[in-house]
């Protein structure tokens, strides 16, 4: 592992009023704060309000700068309809070569298939943004009765272990490929 810190984005892609997002985010960066090869950055999308930036403003060269410093990304996502929240669609479409040659993992939660059919479709979008998905994710079926009052899982062993490995394939990942766009820039 390098000896630098690689930057973490964690995006929490839903603006819902009344979301879980908040508990299933906290948890996670609890998770990654374990690990000291990972600088966090938690862009949340209900605070960068992603259908209000406009190029060229303030706010959207700030969402920009975070992602393309990023060497890599956890997309936290609910899944609405079989699919993830507009917003967050919006969010990845503002912007293109920032996501290129990274790796992006996925926390997901939702009814019974925990997010899964959202993750699959985020798949795809991040394909055809030159990033890489890892295979591993989280994924919390039925959320709401996995936690406490206070945020925290009443079995957190298996999570915990779920988070582990797919912190670890992306630690590889965006350790190599930030090495690989160092000594030669992706798409040259």
């Amino acid at each position: 592992m390098s000896q630098h810190p690689y930057r973490l984005a964690v995006i929490v892609g839903s603006t819902r009023e009344g979301r879980f997002a908040p508990v299933i985010a906290n948890w996670f960066t609890r998770q990654a704060e374990r690990h000291p090869e990972i600088a966090l950055d938690v862009i949340d999308l209900d605070t960068v309000r992603p259908y209000e930036l406009r190029h060229g403003s303030e706010e959207y060269a700030s969402y920009a700068k975070r992602v393309d410093e990023a060497d890599a990304f956890v997309v936290i996502t609910p899944e609405y309809n079989h699919s993830f929240p507009a917003p967050l669609k919006h969010a990845i479409d503002l912007l293109h070569s920032p996501w290129q040659a990274k790796p992006v993992g996925f926390v997901s939660y939702g009814g019974i298939s925990g997010g899964l059919r959202a993750v699959e479709q985020l798949r795809l979008v991040f394909a055809e943004l030159h990033a890489t998905t890892v295979r591993e994710t989280v994924s919390f079926a039925l959320a709401g009765t996995l936690f406490d009052d206070a945020g925290h899982l009443h079995d957190p062993a298996p999570a915990a272990q779920a988070a582990d490995t797919l912190l670890a394939q992306l630690s590889w990942w965006a350790v190599t490929l930030r090495e690989a766009r160092a000594a030669r820039p992706y798409g040259e």
